[in-house]
């Protein structure tokens, strides 16, 4: 009981020492990124192509996971209404709800896993191979090459990605709400305008681009530290789907408490 009792306080701090490491490698990766900006010429073509290859490749699951949840808020909407509640309520839940957490969260975890497990498999693979070292050598900085591209792309379509999930999300749970009640457009809209606040737009775009943050340089992170061999890739890889997609629940909640109060 005495040993395990000492033993915990021991791992508390070799836990703290490892997330404090973890920061200050993660906070160096940004500084090189930030000194490697003046090297337009290296990283603007690659940014392009990964802009388009984030944008469009996603385009398709943003889309479906939108559309399915904005027709799911509208069917439970409809099943749990009853008539002392006005109709047009439900314009007002789904559009709150598809624009401040549904299409940002949903799009986040889903790049994550998508965009995030890319990013650190590609990274690590070639931290593995010797190929960021070879970059190294050669007096290339692999920020310009590797990170600043992958980061500015996700940065750009990120937002763009959950402007369209919340259009999507919104015009599905119209389209669902009246199927299941007697809801006319006008009623949709009015309740859609009356607890609407302009900031609610800028909020969503706000915790898009915090994400975007966590989505791209966690697993640029984590794909630059890769050991191991193949082994390896796959622990970094996983690691980075994990801890970008509770970074992305830590930072929405922390957003709601700073920018909704």
């Amino acid at each position: 009981m005495t040993s395990l009792l000492l033993r915990f306080p021991h791992a508390i701090g070799r836990g703290l020492l490892g997330t404090f490491d973890h920061v200050g490698r993660v906070s160096l990766l940004v500084v090189e990124s930030v000194r490697a900006l003046g090297q337009v010429r290296t990283w603007l073509p690659l940014t392009l192509r990964e802009a388009y290859n984030v944008g469009a490749g996603s385009l398709f699951i943003v889309i479906l996971v939108s559309g399915f949840a904005g027709a799911v808020t509208a069917l439970q909407a409809g099943y749990q209404f009853t008539g002392n509640i006005p109709y047009y309520v439900v314009g007002s839940l789904v559009v709150e709800s598809v624009v401040l957490e549904l299409g940002p969260v949903l799009t986040g975890l889903i790049l994550a896993g998508r965009i995030g497990a890319r990013y650190a498999a590609e990274l690590g693979t070639m931290r593995v191979t010797e190929q960021i070292d070879a970059l190294e050598s050669l007096g290339r900085s692999p920020a310009s090459h590797l990170v600043i591209p992958r980061v500015l792309a996700g940065l750009i379509m990120v937002p763009v990605l959950v402007v369209i999930a919340d259009v999507i999300g919104v015009a599905s749970g119209w389209w669902f709400a009246r199927q299941v009640l007697p809801l006319t457009d006008a009623d949709f809209a009015y309740g859609a305008r009356a607890f609407w606040h302009t900031f609610d737009a800028y909020y969503s775009l706000i915790k898009a681009f915090f994400f975007a943050g966590s989505i791209t340089i966690i697993p640029c992170y984590m794909g630059f530290t890769t050991q191991q061999g193949a082994e390896g890739v796959g622990k970094a890889t996983t690691a980075a789907v994990v801890v970008s997609s509770v970074m992305i629940l830590l930072l929405d909640t922390l957003l709601a408490q700073v920018l909704l109060h």
